[in-house]
């Protein structure tokens, strides 16, 4: 009984993490994935340059321990897995080449790579994590995406987007595929907004820069 209250006093304070399901006793380094990387090209870039930029929201999303959750409000970690790179900086990588694949503008890059560009679109990811309060659980995502005119030092337009994707079972390989479903879900609705919202500032006057 001493045993078993130290553990489960442990796991509150959040000191202990176990790994849901029967997996094996080796650490396993998981990949955060976009499910469906390729889309239709356009038939024209919407934008000369476009800047990603990756920005703090979730502390947790800034490193490779991977989340799950049993109660709202609390985070566990996997302990015989992790994320071969934090999921703030993969989601990032992954929306470049999203963003590239498609022809969002001539030119995608990260910020402080050598790309001289009019707009910026920082990304913060709110949430990454494994929700199984009711097991297998559901993958949860969540992003805010801002776009900013930097010529003119506006925020043009912000917007969240979110993904509850069903996970096949308790574990953390199959919680890593369904989170890289919701990566996909994600950018499946945002890319047409940063298109839409590029279209439109193209289209309107825009304001002197003082």
């Amino acid at each position: 009984m001493r045993a078993a209250a130290a553990v489960f006093g442990a796991l509150l304070a959040g000191c202990v993490s176990v790994q849901l399901g029967t997996e094996g006793a080796r650490h396993v380094n998981l990949v955060l994935a976009d499910a469906r990387p390729a889309m239709a090209r356009r038939d024209a870039p919407a934008a000369r340059a476009l800047l990603i930029q990756a920005v703090p929201a979730d502390p947790l999303a800034n490193t490779r321990s991977i989340a799950y959750a049993r109660s709202p409000g609390a985070r566990e970690f996997y302990q015989l897995a992790s994320w071969t790179e934090p999921p703030l900086r993969a989601i990032t990588r992954l929306l470049q080449q999203r963003l590239e694949a498609r022809g969002t503008a001539e030119a995608v890059g990260l910020l402080g790579q050598p790309i001289a560009g009019d707009w910026l679109l920082a990304i913060g990811v709110e949430a990454v994590y494994h929700d199984v309060a009711a097991e297998p659980g559901t993958a949860r995502l969540v992003l805010r995406a801002e776009l900013i005119d930097r010529r003119a030092r506006t925020l043009a337009a912000r917007r969240t987007f979110e993904a509850a994707v069903p996970v096949e079972r308790a574990d953390s390989a199959a919680a890593a595929a369904a989170l890289g479903r919701a990566v996909a879900d994600t950018f499946d609705a945002l890319v047409p907004w940063v298109e839409e919202q590029l279209a439109r500032a193209a289209s309107a006057p825009r304001a002197a820069v003082r």
